[in-house]
């Protein structure tokens, strides 16, 4: 073997390290490169200024709120029945119209009584000719010509046949149904030539002026209603229409099951704009006026821990800031600190907040969720969030 075939294996193996090593330089430069980069691309985005965000505020305000109480009830009729019969009958005459008001003693319906009437000649004629006989032997008592005993039972039965005259009219009066008090007719429940049945019922009849509204509270305002309380009442069907009332009545006794005692009020309707059976929202003051801090409750974070609001502050930049583009920035800008706070009773979109906040200061009131100490925010009040004390839904 010659000396140039020996020296071949080592010149290949040389390049082979040297092809190793260019290949660990290479890949070594590229991950060292891109280590280098995401270093720089960290510490730049660590660094950059965070854009402002967008919030709503709203000034908080001093306002005199009443000690007010809210509950739900529901109109009651003071006088409201089915109007019925109490002897049997045919219809002979309607004489109402559905939806008439009426007073007490109006004729509603006549039923026929041409039978009893008949019965009730009879009767009269009966207790006449008794009531003469039963003179006539009180004379021939006196006179002695007739026992006492006689007398008696002449008279007896001259008592016993007007009774049963009387109670006859009494039968034909029942044929005539009137109206047991003033009210509001509703949809007749018979017909001309129909028969009816004690107790069937005829038509309805509501007094509607004025009417009771009735509402329960929890046993813990048990003192704070009384007799003659001022009320308030709104039902759906009229909205933006408010109508008082006074209370009349308190039930002494607590439920044992709700824990709750029944309310009841009297509200004029003298234009029957409220109906027996109509849902109403009752609101009532309790005490005085006091003056409380409000914020919209969309302000308010509530938390499990304790409910906070974002107070917003201003302060001066700090040398050196810039924006996105990295220019630099001066002047003051708008900061938000979460502050812990004791809130109160609600009213509408308001709540009243009892601690931890001050007339005049500002508060986020949409966007919380983006917030945080110290971030930078930017005032857009172009949608507002509504902040009613009493709201009303519009339809669309």
């Amino acid at each position: 073997m010659t000396e140039k075939a020996k020296r071949k294996p080592a010149s290949f193996r040389k390049r082979m390290i040297w092809m190793l090593l260019a290949t660990l330089l290479i890949f070594g430069g590229v991950f060292g490169l891109k280590a280098v980069m995401s270093k720089g691309m960290n510490e730049f985005f660590d660094n950059m200024p965070q854009p402002a965000s967008a919030i709503t505020a709203y000034t908080a305000r001093q306002e005199e709120w009443t000690d007010a109480q809210e509950s739900v009830g529901t109109f009651v009729a003071i006088n409201g029945t089915d109007v019925t019969t109490e002897s049997a009958g045919v219809v002979k005459q309607l004489m109402f119209n559905a939806g008439q008001p009426v007073k007490a003693g109006t004729v509603l319906v006549q039923l026929n009584s041409a039978n009893e009437l008949a019965v009730l000649k009879s009767l009269d004629a009966s207790a006449r000719l008794a009531e003469v006989q039963s003179r006539r032997w009180r004379q021939l008592g006196k006179d002695k010509l007739v026992s006492q005993d006689e007398v008696e039972q002449r008279a007896t039965n001259a008592a016993s046949t007007r009774a049963q005259a009387d109670a006859q009219r009494a039968l034909i009066a029942q044929k005539t149904i009137r109206a047991p008090f003033d009210g509001v007719l509703g949809l007749r429940k018979v017909n001309l030539g129909q028969f009816v049945n004690p107790g069937d019922p005829i038509v309805s009849l509501q007094s509607l002026d004025p009417i009771y509204l009735d509402f329960s509270l929890p046993e813990q305002q048990m003192g704070a209603v009384a007799k003659g309380t001022r009320i308030r009442a709104s039902v759906d069907a009229l909205p933006g229409q408010d109508f008082e009332g006074t209370v009349t009545a308190v039930e002494p006794q607590v439920d044992v099951n709700t824990r709750n005692f029944k309310v009841q009020a009297t509200v004029p309707n003298r234009d029957y704009r409220l109906s027996p059976g109509t849902f109403a929202h009752v609101g009532f003051d309790t005490g005085g006026a006091s003056k409380v801090i409000v914020v919209p409750q969309t302000a308010i974070s509530f938390n499990p821990y304790g409910n906070a609001v974002y107070v917003i502050s201003k302060v001066k930049r700090g040398a050196g800031e810039k924006d996105m583009q990295g220019k630099p920035l001066a002047g003051d800008k708008l900061v938000v600190t979460q502050r812990f706070v004791k809130t109160g009773a609600t009213r509408g979109d308001l709540i009243a907040v009892t601690g931890g906040l001050k007339p005049g200061e500002q508060v986020a009131t949409s966007g919380l969720l983006k917030l945080r100490n110290d971030a930078e925010v930017v005032i857009n009040n172009k949608v507002l969030p509504t902040a009613d004390a009493r709201p009303e839904a519009v339809n669309r």
